[in-house]
């Protein structure tokens, strides 16, 4: 990050420095995690559901920190302030106000995690980037990310998620996006809304409303298109209709799941295959392009670079093949009805000689729509042509039930009550040549099923979590303003 002093640390935040802080000290990095102190970082003690902050404080000094900054004295050079999460968000405010990074910001009910990596990507090729690690898009993960800023950093790509009204607005009042870039307006947490998808549209569209320079759009989701009106900048579009200014034709999707298709940019046409699993990918892979060509990436770089990319996120859309020839597709980190259906999708489209599994868990965070959206993901197995499905957790047995019930289908459906019974059954009866799929909304814990599989203990792409609880905080799981102990941190909807 750039560094600042501890002074300058309690001017930003509005706080006071404690007993023994020494107000000239450099602070060069900024960690919510015990485990994750080194030399000049600065530990926030965040207050959580189950873990207090100002407990490690001492412990996070005795490791290099240079100071806490916290809501009390805590024994240790502190930067004292009445709420650390609000001090956090302040501090990355004023570094955004020293760092000339061209700021981006990402929304949309699915895909922001895979599209903002394709932009650390995309972006990289012109400059140095900085994005967020994992799915850090909430109101601690977003200023994390922003304090990341280098001096010479020329992009920050920043993930934005929502619960409600107002939730992105007040991240971008942090943030001050010059590019914000919305992907779709889906059925994620729609229950969390009281007028539905509308109320999510209402939501995505504070970025468009917040970007100063440019405005990036799906054009071929209505709700998203026509956010265009809310937009105080330019407008780029992308999508696969004659009218996007970055567009795709000629889709192909092999047997390995990965889509080809002409990039159409710039009065440019590059065919390219994505390294990415999933035909939905081409929806991420035109925003991304449509992001970077429009910050001064040649269409031809820009398709180079989607053909290298390979996923950075664990959990998504992750890719194994076991020692005894079963490929499991690990899409485990979150699920709504859009995004099982595009993995389903995947899966059948990626089935060989073998059998198509579909290991589901329930989608959270559906409101009113859950028992109709379970009914509905059912009968998409079913009609897809899934081989077996199985159905975990007592939330998922309407999934169950809605397949069992489609008498034209030739496949199979079980129902588990959990994650050890699903693996039990799956190391029983899959076998060479099978694919199986496996997703679920983030809290059911279904990764579990497929690092079992694969025997791999966990580890994606974001490589290991291990270690005992010597952190503050382990995550912020989708929450706002609430600090839990599971997941990554930042992350919403």
């Amino acid at each position: 990050m750039i560094a600042l002093t501890l002074a300058e640390v309690a001017a930003a935040t509005g706080g006071r420095l404690g007993a023994g802080a020494d107000r000239l000290a450099p602070v060069t990095s900024v960690v919510i995690d015990s485990r994750q102190v080194g030399p000049g970082a600065l530990f926030v003690a965040l207050l959580g559901e189950r873990v207090d902050g100002h407990d490690f404080a001492a412990g996070a000094v005795a490791a290099g920190a240079v100071a806490v900054l916290g809501a009390r004295e805590t024994g240790v050079p502190t930067v004292v302030v009445a709420d650390p999460a609000a001090a956090l968000a302040a501090l990355a405010a004023h570094l955004r106000d020293l760092a000339p990074a061209t700021v981006v910001g990402v929304t949309g009910s699915a895909g922001k995690t895979t599209t903002k990596d394709l932009l650390a990507d995309l972006l990289g090729r012109l400059g140095p980037t900085a994005a967020a690690v994992g799915s850090f898009n909430n109101e601690i993960g977003l200023p994390l990310t922003l304090l990341r800023t280098e001096p010479d950093t020329a992009f920050v790509v920043l993930e934005m998620g929502a619960r409600g009204i107002g939730h992105i607005a007040t991240l971008c009042a942090v943030a001050r996006p010059h590019v914000g870039l919305v992907l779709n307006v889906g059925s994620a947490h729609v229950g969390e809304y009281a007028d539905g998808r509308n109320g999510i549209a209402a939501a995505k569209g504070e970025l468009a409303e917040a970007a100063t320079g440019l405005v990036v759009l799906n054009a071929d989701d209505p709700l998203v298109a026509a956010m265009a009106g809310r937009a105080g900048a330019q407008v780029v579009t992308f999508g696969r209709v004659a009218a996007a200014d970055v567009r795709a034709e000629r889709v192909e999707v092999g047997g390995d799941g990965r889509a080809a298709f002409d990039l159409l940019a710039g009065g440019e046409r590059h065919r390219l295959c994505l390294g990415l699993v999933g035909v939905h990918q081409v929806a991420n892979a035109l925003a991304a392009a449509a992001v970077a060509t429009s910050l001064g990436l040649a269409p031809a770089e820009a398709a180079a670079a989607l053909e290298e990319a390979r996923p950075r996120s664990r959990w998504r859309m992750e890719v194994t093949t076991t020692a005894d020839g079963v490929v499991v597709l690990n899409d485990s980190y979150n699920a709504n009805p859009e995004s099982m259906r595009a993995a389903l999708t995947a899966l059948m489209d990626m089935r060989g000689a073998g059998r198509a599994w579909a290991v589901l868990g329930p989608m959270g965070e559906l409101g009113a729509d859950a028992e109709a959206a379970h009914d509905t993901l059912g009968r998409l197995a079913a009609g897809l042509g899934v081989s077996r499905l199985v159905a975990v957790g007592a939330g998922a047995r309407r999934v169950h039930q809605a397949a069992e019930r489609e008498g034209a289908w030739a496949g199979e459906s079980t129902w588990v009550p959990g994650v050890d019974e699903a693996l039990a059954l799956l190391a029983a009866q899959v076998r060479p040549g099978d694919v199986v799929l496996v997703k679920a909304s983030r809290s059911f814990g279904l990764e579990r099923v497929a690092t079992g599989l694969t025997a791999d203990g966990g580890a994606g792409p974001a490589g290991r979590r291990d270690g005992a609880a010597g952190a503050a905080i382990e995550g912020i799981e989708n929450t706002w303003n609430t600090v839990g102990h599971s997941g990554e941190p930042g992350v919403r909807g």
